[in-house]
């Protein structure tokens, strides 16, 4: 059982991160950076966006705060490697082992973005001390020894876009009241869709078990 379930968590994670750095990389080559087209209708469409934060577009300041969350990320990635092991030695449901991997999938799916993207791609999203923001580039970027950032400063590549419905906030409601919305507005990738999915099905499928094994 211990094999054939750690033969399962390794598959289930090659598949996330091959299929997520197929996709992210063609984006890369083939899309300038805001470039768009559409998928299904208008609320499913490739959105070619570079994120030098967190999931979804969350961003940290600056270069020390890249630097602290691909610090976090590396320690994050260990630390679920060891919780796996832990899982399977104390034979726990396979379900629970496969979802906490599909979370180990989506941060190492980002965390090689982050790493060596900076050090393989010719241009890219950087930080500008001078304005203390990243800016952007021009062009479609092509695989090169030159780099455009440091190791673990490169950007993660975001391309998911399902912007489901476009509406207004009811004047009543304060402050923002009038102001156009759009659900849903994030941009994201397969690693960041593994991560979510891993979660919520914890949440919905293994709640209990938990809770239980947080007693013992």
């Amino acid at each position: 059982m211990k094999k054939s379930i750690m033969w399962k968590s390794i598959i289930l994670i090659s598949i996330i991160l091959i299929a997520d750095q197929i996709l992210k990389i063609w984006v890369k080559t083939h899309m300038a950076l805001g470039d768009d087209f559409s998928l299904i209708g208008t609320w499913a469409r490739i959105h070619f966006v570079e994120n030098p934060g967190m999931a979804f577009g969350w961003l940290m300041g600056g270069r020390a705060g890249k630097i602290f969350l691909s610090i976090f990320r590396i320690a994050a990635i260990a630390a679920i490697i060891w919780y796996i092991r832990s899982l399977i030695k104390s034979k726990s449901p396979q379900g629970f082992i496969l979802c906490v991997s599909l979370i180990l999938a989506g941060a190492i799916g980002n965390m090689i973005d982050c790493a060596l993207y900076g050090l393989i791609f010719d241009t890219g999203t950087v930080y500008q001390p001078e304005s203390g923001y990243y800016e952007g580039y021009t062009g479609i970027s092509h695989v090169s020894s030159d780099g455009y950032a440091a190791f673990l400063q490169g950007c993660v590549v975001d391309m998911l876009s399902f912007p489901i419905f476009r509406g207004v906030y009811p004047s009543w409601i304060p402050v923002i009241g009038g102001n156009s919305f759009l659900f849903f507005a994030p941009v994201f990738n397969i690693a960041d869709s593994a991560v979510t999915i891993g979660v919520f099905s914890i949440v919905l499928f293994y709640w209990k078990y938990l809770k239980q094994s947080g007693k013992q």
